[in-house]
Parts: C-alpha cells; sequence; structure tokens
C-alpha cells in the first residue's frame, strides 16, 4: 500500500465509523450496524499493526483491487473458498452485465457524424471508458467522450461507471467542454478514495464539422483533415489528481471525409509474444492508410492488424476504439 493510500483510507474508515456510531445511537443496537462498527474496527487495527491488506491464510497482499472494492478483505484469491469464489464469480458476472448495459446502443446518432467503436475488456469488466451523447435538452452539440481509469479489476469499472454518469448528469448543463471537464473532475476528484485517477479526453462536436476538445491527460486524439494527420494532444492533468485543476480547450473545423480516432493505452501497448509493443506510430499509420475509409472499416482495420501484431500473445489491458467520420450535415428535402 501506497503512504497516500494508507491516509485516504484510515481517514475515510474513521469518517466511516463516526457515521455507524451515530446511526447506533438513533436507532440503536443493530446487529447489522454492530458488524459494520467492528469490520471498521478490525480495518483501522490492522492498518496500525501493518497487517492492512495481507491474508490472513498465507499472509502475501491481497490484491489491491479488491481492497479499493471491500477494504474489509482478510483474504487473498487463493484463498477463497469454494463458495466465496462462487459469489465472487458471480459478482463479476452481475458486474459485466451492468457495465454492459452503459455501453453506446450499436445505431446511437451522433448528427453529421458515421460512428464506430470496439470495447474488449483484458477481463470480466472494464477499465476503460466511453461515451456517445447526442444533442438535447441544454446541449446543441454532441459529445464522445473516452477514458481510462489507472488500475484493472472492480475498482476501475466501478470508478468508471462513476465516469459515466458524472458526464451524462453535466452534459445537460451546456457547460463549454474545458469546463466541463473542469467540473467532472472536482466531483470525481472529490469522491474517490484512493490515489486512483482517470485520464479522459472530451470532444464537442456538431453537424456542421465544428469540434472543441478537452484532454484530461489522455493520448491524443487523431484527427486525420486536410491530407495529414494531426494529434489533438493533453490540455490538462487526469481527472483524480487535483480537485481546482483547470483545463484548456482546443478547436478544429472538420471537413466531409475528415475522421477522428480515440483509443486507449491497451491498443498502443499491446506487445507481440517477443514482448514488442504496438506503439502510437502504427495506429497513426493504420489511420492514414484508410483515412479513406468509413468508421467501421477503419476500426476492423484496426483489430484485425491487432490480432495479426499479438500472434496470440496475452490480452493484458483493456482495449477500446472508437472512430468518427465526418459525413456533413444532413441534406433536408
Amino acid at each position: 500500500m501506497t503512504m497516500v493510500f494508507d491516509v485516504a483510507l484510515r481517514e475515510a474508515l474513521r469518517d466511516r465509523r463516526r457515521r455507524l456510531k451515530v446511526a447506533l445511537q438513533e436507532s440503536g443496537t443493530r446487529t447489522e450496524l454492530v458488524r459494520l462498527v467492528r469490520d471498521v474496527d478490525g480495518a483501522l487495527d490492522r492498518l496500525d499493526r501493518g497487517t492492512f491488506g495481507l491474508c490472513d491464510s498465507c499472509h502475501d497482499p491481497i490484491e489491491v483491487e479488491r481492497l479499493l472494492v471491500d477494504p474489509f478483505l482478510c483474504t487473498c484469491l487463493d484463498h477463497l473458498s469454494p463458495n466465496e469464489q462462487r459469489a465472487l464469480e458471480h459478482d463479476l458476472g452481475l458486474a459485466a452485465q451492468v457495465q454492459g448495459a452503459l455501453l453506446p446502443r450499436p445505431d446511437v446518432v451522433i448528427p453529421g457524424f458515421d460512428i464506430a467503436f470496439h470495447s474488449d475488456p483484458a477481463g470480466a469488466v472494464s477499465g476503460d471508458y466511453f461515451d456517445l451523447i447526442p444533442p438535447g435538452p441544454g446541449r446543441r452539440e454532441a459529445l464522445l467522450v473516452l477514458g481510462d481509469v489507472v488500475g484493472k479489476g472492480l475498482a476501475a469499472a466501478m470508478l468508471g461507471s462513476r465516469l459515466h454518469a458524472i458526464f451524462r448528469s453535466l452534459a445537460a448543463i451546456g457547460l463549454p467542454v474545458g469546463e466541463l471537464v473542469g467540473r467532472a473532475n472536482a466531483i470525481f476528484c472529490g469522491n474517490i478514495l484512493s490515489a486512483h485517477y482517470s485520464t479522459v479526453v472530451c470532444v464537442e462536436a456538431d453537424a456542421q464539422g465544428r469540434v472543441a476538445f478537452s484532454n484530461a491527460g489522455h493520448l491524443p486524439v487523431l484527427a486525420a483533415v486536410a491530407g495529414a494527420v494531426r494529434e489533438l494532444g493533453r490540455t490538462g492533468l487526469p481527472l483524480g489528481l487535483f480537485c481546482s485543476t483547470g483545463y484548456a480547450t482546443g478547436s478544429l473545423q472538420l471537413e466531409r471525409g475528415d475522421t477522428l480516432l480515440f483509443y486507449t493505452d491497451g491498443l498502443s501497448e499491446a506487445r507481440d509474444r517477443a514482448n514488442l509493443e504496438y506503439g502510437p506510430e502504427r495506429v497513426q499509420r493504420l489511420l492514414e492508410q484508410h483515412r479513406k475509409s468509413d468508421a467501421h472499416a477503419l476500426v476492423d482495420a484496426l483489430i484485425e492488424d491487432l490480432r495479426t501484431f499479438r500472434e496470440g500473445a496475452p490480452h493484458t489491458d483493456d482495449v477500446t476504439i472508437l472512430a468518427a467520420r465526418y459525413v456533413g450535415p444532413e441534406r433536408r428535402t
């Protein structure tokens, strides 16, 4: 455990204990509340003794992503009982269903754009987050958002789901994209327990091809425009590091046939059987080669090229790809 994690966790546990004590005073002694207080006291005691996060059976570290979800765990995955293993598998299955339901619908319409996306978690759930928010009340432009929570497993997936709720809630306010990302950071930063953070890129686009973007520490969005590929680089720090961080905004004008390509580092940092990295340069070359393709053909080409590159090497990180090709405003008859 890091010092930042220990301090944040200790304060969160103490706050939880104070609230549980108040609940006990107001509602009388209830078995469930007494048990929760005992769990909190046990976790605080393990922090004081330096044994927090160690398995009671083998004394090896418990998986960090599981502790982030449940700080009261005392057993690592290798020493779960058969019943506990079945319960964990059941929970993971439910989490995967919930996360899958948050993905954009394949038939989502973003005015002026041909859209295609691919999401491939490395495990049951993904720490990648992306969303397509069409224009609606309070906003004339669409929002295209993609992020990558640092870490893996349930904790990262839960934080990704939280980002989904934050951006969905803020979208209707109609804030400029830089201010929207800043507001999202303040909410996200103020309610996370650990040193987790998330890179996010948010693009605002309308049917006339006007684009504004804010990039919170994420990989650059690649823009195939005017016969070349340019990067829409970082305009601020990742979400969750500092609550008062500001975010600058960049802009560009798309012409018919221009393409925006978003992706997470599960693509660019994938490795083959010789442990060589796929690399961002290869992503850019694929975009240059398929700059005249529609969005689905581009995404399919990237998926196939990645599969060929890996040659059966392990899939160790979540991969998310989003392509948005500008096709121009709808013609009215």
